[in-house]
């Protein structure tokens, strides 16, 4: 079975040593859009129950 690669839309084998990705280059792209806000979660997540809820 191969992937692709989220960067470059390569194949890349499940063994492969960036894996998912199918080179250093496109791993550190990744990491380059995370740190400038590229990424994001559309939906807020739920609120935690406080501890005055378990009682």
């Amino acid at each position: 079975m191969t992937f692709k690669c989220p960067i470059c839309k390569k194949e890349v084998p499940p063994g492969a040593p960036d894996f998912p990705f199918c080179s250093e280059r496109c791993r550190i792209i990744d990491l380059g859009n995370w740190a400038s806000e590229k990424y994001k979660v559309s939906v807020p997540g739920a609120p935690e129950p406080s501890r005055e809820d378990d009682e």
